[in-house]
């Protein structure tokens, strides 16, 4: 483990009673509903947030991490992380993510796994909320580093937010996307009309990819 992952963890330990503070304070006055996942899983995970309709995602996103005590960790595009706010983003959890160096980003997921035991990096793999599908980068990332799939959700429908089943990823992609899909079939979003069908564009070829070692 790094010097850097070391202080970053102590860190994170060291504010996550008032975090959770916050979180509890939060539930309390929210209109939405807390669905705490049910057995709790103990360990690291990617921790897919969709359906990803609108900015609000995020403060949920926190609430559920915070409430569970997780040392929540989150992918998102480099622009983010530019002053101003650069600091801000990086204190909350945010990792940038360069999109031209796939690899390197697993290396520095399997990194934060093995330095934190109970690391939940968030992907929101329906992207930008105007897309018409999933990227596959978070399988990538799933299957290559071993982690499995925590499913959390936002439903308008029922006002509840929370996290779903926890599954290990098996490399059918086409039988691992049905399971993901059956899931999300009832959970609208905050902004239902946005919502994105959880279907990755080639997902058989995705699936012969990567039994031939290409991806």
């Amino acid at each position: 483990m790094s010097a850097a992952s070391e202080r970053g963890g102590a860190a994170r330990r060291s504010g996550m009673p008032v975090r959770h503070a916050i979180a509890q304070l939060h539930w309390a006055l929210s209109p939405w509903r807390l669905v705490r996942e049910q057995p709790p899983y103990e360990g690291p995970r990617i921790l897919i947030g969709a359906p990803h309709t609108s900015n609000r995602d995020f403060v949920l996103m926190l609430g559920i991490a915070w409430d569970l005590r997780l040392h929540v960790r989150w992918l998102g595009k480099r622009e983010l992380f530019r002053a101003p706010f650069g600091g801000i983003m990086r204190a909350l959890g945010g990792i940038p993510v360069d999109r031209d160096d796939p690899a390197g980003l697993v290396d520095r997921v399997v990194e934060l796994a093995r330095s934190d035991p109970r690391a939940a990096i968030v992907v929101t793999p329906d992207g930008t909320r105007r897309s018409k599908g999933w990227r596959s980068g978070f399988y990538r990332i799933a299957l290559r580093s071993g982690l499995p799939v925590t499913l959390g959700y936002v439903d308008r429908t029922t006002r509840t937010t929370g996290l779903g089943p926890t599954m290990r990823l098996t490399g059918d992609v086409p039988a691992d996307m049905d399971r993901i899909r059956a899931f999300y079939a009832d959970k609208a979003g905050i902004l239902p009309a946005l919502r994105t069908e959880p279907r990755l564009a080639d997902e058989a070829g995705l699936a012969a990819r990567l039994a031939a070692g290409d991806e």
